[in-house]
């Protein structure tokens, strides 16, 4: 089999383990495009992106241009003559890039497009309680995630599986796809396919703080599975009153009844034992739990951390 020269663009852990896989495949990669090293924390410590620091122990060159539209970053890529790049969880691309190989530029989606394209689809899908979602190759063009397919792989949802779990499964599984689309295309085997028009389209709008407070109004099931949506990151959250302090309130996970009740829906109940929400519908149980300046816990070791519950109010 054709083996072809690869530059693959991409950042975090999800592009990781696709750089990876193509690594240790007879694909060659003959460079990485990633984001440039951030200074973060307290101390300001320079911190390299996942993809980067795969290359850079792999001895695979690496670009870290702060505009991909530099035309000596360009001429430099042109010279490699790479046969096609591969992109996962990258920027938007300038055309005179993702033009530029023989063989085109493709993206690996974690959705099964034309469902879900955007930003966050893992998190969507969740939040939406789908059954089934996937992963998607597909030639990327001027108008995002809606340029021709070139493979898909479906993937169920399991029972109770928040986006954090669903991400890990689906990386692995988008690996191997990107390593089977690359074999495809060297081997000219794959007929590349539109994608099917959708009159009412399942979006995964990029996830902002405020998309992240829980509404207690709505139905148990909704919330539940919003909170799994958001676990482990970037974390749905309440705000609640400890002895007049506002404070925010992450939960990462519980379980909920359905019931009938007279309470408002946000009202709390909270015992030695026991942390209640009322919903619209019934009653949630956080089960994972992270107060404002303090470390990620349990529902139990949360409770023990006070002993006057009457002063938590949901604000």
């Amino acid at each position: 089999m054709k083996s072809l020269k690869v530059v693959f663009l991409g950042t975090p852990e999800f592009a990781k383990n696709s750089l990876k896989a193509i690594h240790q495949s007879h694909h060659k990669v003959v460079a990485v495009v990633t984001v440039a090293d951030k200074a973060s924390g307290r101390g300001q410590k320079i911190n390299q992106s996942p993809v980067k620091i795969f290359a850079v122990e792999n001895d695979i060159p690496v670009f870290q241009p702060e505009k991909l539209r530099n035309p000596e970053f360009l001429d430099e890529l042109r010279n490699l003559n790479a046969d096609v790049f591969v992109v996962v969880a990258f920027r938007m691309m300038p055309k005179v890039l993702f033009e530029m190989p023989k063989m085109g530029t493709f993206n690996l989606h974690a959705s099964l497009l034309p469902d879900y394209r955007g930003a966050a689809p893992i998190n969507y899908a969740v939040i939406n309680g789908e059954k089934k979602t996937g992963v998607t190759t597909f030639f990327i063009n001027e108008k995002i995630d809606e340029g021709n397919i070139l493979l898909q792989e479906d993937l169920e949802i399991l029972p109770d599986e928040n986006a954090g779990s669903l991400h890990d499964r689906l990386m692995s599984v988008g690996a191997d796809l990107v390593v089977k689309t690359l074999d495809g295309l060297a081997e000219n085997s794959i007929e590349e396919k539109p994608q099917p028009q959708v009159e009412f389209p399942k979006n995964a709008f990029k996830i902002f703080k405020d998309d992240t407070k829980i509404d207690w109004k709505k139905n148990s099931k909704e919330i539940h599975q919003f909170i799994l949506g958001m676990s482990p990151y970037p974390a749905a959250f309440t705000t609640i009153h400890i002895a007049e302090e506002e404070k925010g309130l992450k939960i990462f996970g519980g379980k909920y009844e359905i019931l009938n009740h007279s309470k408002n829906a946000g009202s709390l109940e909270i015992s030695k034992n026991e942390f209640k929400i009322y919903t619209n519908d019934g009653i949630f149980y956080p089960l994972e739990l992270q107060l404002e300046g303090k470390k990620r816990m349990n529902v139990k070791d949360f409770l023990n951390g006070f002993r006057n519950y009457d002063e938590i109010k949901m604000a």
